[in-house]
């Protein structure tokens, strides 16, 4: 390209897990926000919750956001190659037995 280094590999999967985490939480929101309406919902059954449409819409965003982000965090570790150069350690062709 033009001579300079790309992204290094943790922020590709840094912005790999933000982007599509972000994506997903917009249609969760979508569709939990099709069924329930903000101001019907209650705390645990009690007190109506005292927050407008809008804070509701925006604070379950960023709670699904978060989540969805920790199970792509972690699936793409749990996935993830050992880094360029890195050998795993060899052992013998009997091991384990």
């Amino acid at each position: 390209m033009n001579g300079q280094p790309g992204l290094s590999r943790v922020k590709r999967f840094a912005l790999a897990v933000a982007w599509s985490s972000f994506l997903c939480a917009g249609v969760l929101e979508v569709l939990v926000f099709a069924v329930i309406d903000p101001g019907d919902l209650r705390w645990f059954g009690a007190a109506p919750v005292q927050l407008s449409a809008q804070a509701v819409y925006t604070v379950s965003f960023l709670i699904f956001w978060g989540v969805i982000a920790l199970g792509a965090s972690l699936a793409l570790l749990l996935v993830s190659q050992p880094a360029d150069g890195v050998r795993p350690v060899r052992r013998s062709p009997d091991w384990p037995r």
